[in-house]
């Protein structure tokens, strides 16, 4: 064989471990996920026989089994999983997009945004269910716009676009410390239990709507994979490559916006899901292909873990908020440490 015939040869082969190892990597998630999923659904505060948790999943009716998995554990878990997936999918394009894994929707004020506009109707405007949902949707959208076009200038860096986001995310934060000091005890309560982060009070029609914002957000930000990807090496090579940065930066701002805000609608704003996601799947993937689907795999074993200790596996039951959020704060002082020593990139 010729020495450029060995070259590709080994060129091929590596790449062929590449996509063995990606494979590997997301099916170990998704069983990892599998199985957390099925013990949401066995063992809570009694356990239920597996043969009754798959005849009620098959419809049938099933004593007292019907109402503890179907009307109880079972939207909980669903939330939990469509929640975890939005999230983590949502910010790990941010931070490919941006080169910065600090770039994610808790840090660069989209949350707070959509958590500003839903304190705002609940207490303000005394709104209630779905109505709220969109009023955070929208806002959750109008704040990402806002902080993009701020950061606009002769193209978006990514450092000026988390300190904008920053700026930002602190004044809608004192905006929601100011509603909630005038708040009545009667919305307060509503309020803080929604800014928590929390799937307590699930309920099986919420997960229709998550699901289909999902699938619509996910299909238009997984079109734009290649794309994001070439975004990683820089928006000059980026448009060498033939890739309109612009156009493709908007798409991914709807797209990952557009999940976020439909899964804080209905959870509220699970702290650090979006922002520990994709470090996370960097860490398991290493340099084997795109991170977006593992990253949502993450995400949501995230949130269905999380939920899951604070309601069994400590001596109080938390919102699945408290718990992402002590897993994340530390997480997030190590991630500046790191990023100020050796840069920013997932």
């Amino acid at each position: 064989m010729t020495a450029q015939s060995l070259i590709i040869a080994s060129i091929v082969e590596n790449r062929g471990i590449h996509v063995r190892r990606r494979r590997v990597v997301i099916a170990s998630l998704v069983v990892v996920l599998v199985a957390i999923f099925s013990l949401t659904l066995v063992l809570g505060q009694s356990f239920t026989p597996p043969g009754d948790v798959v005849r009620v999943l098959l419809g049938e009716d099933v004593a007292g089994a019907s109402f503890t998995v179907g009307q109880l554990r079972l939207p909980r878990a669903l939330l939990s999983v469509l929640a975890g997936l939005s999230f983590g999918l949502g910010g790990v394009a941010f931070q490919i997009m941006l080169r910065n894994p600090l770039a994610s929707p808790d840090i660069i004020g989209i949350s707070s945004g959509a958590s500003a506009a839903a304190v705002f109707a609940i207490v303000v405007l005394s709104l209630k269910g779905p109505i709220v949902s969109v009023f955070a949707v929208v806002a959750g959208l109008g704040v990402a716009l806002s902080v993009y076009a701020l950061s606009s200038r002769n193209g978006v860096a990514g450092t000026r676009l988390i300190l904008v986001g920053i700026g930002v995310s602190a004044m809608l934060e004192s905006l929601i410390a100011y509603i909630l000091s005038t708040a009545p005890a009667w919305s307060l309560q509503e309020a803080m239990r929604w800014l928590t982060g929390s799937v307590n009070g699930a309920q099986i029609s919420q997960v229709l709507p998550l699901l289909l914002g999902l699938l619509v957000f996910g299909a238009l930000l997984l079109s734009r994979a290649r794309d994001l990807e070439a975004l990683r090496l820089g928006d000059d090579t980026a448009s060498a490559l033939g890739v309109r940065v612009g156009v493709t930066r908007v798409v991914v701002i709807v797209a990952a916006v557009g999940m976020i805000a439909f899964a804080t609608a209905v959870t509220g704003p699970i702290a650090f899901v979006a922002f520990l996601s994709g470090p996370i799947a960097a860490r398991i993937v290493r340099n084997n292909g795109s991170l977006l689907i593992p990253a949502a795999l993450v995400g949501a074993t995230l949130v269905l873990a999380g939920d899951y200790i604070g309601q069994f596996l400590l001596p109080s039951r938390y919102p699945v908020g408290v718990v992402t959020g002590a897993l994340g704060a530390p997480y997030l002082i190590y991630l500046i440490v790191r990023v100020n020593r050796t840069g920013g990139s997932l």
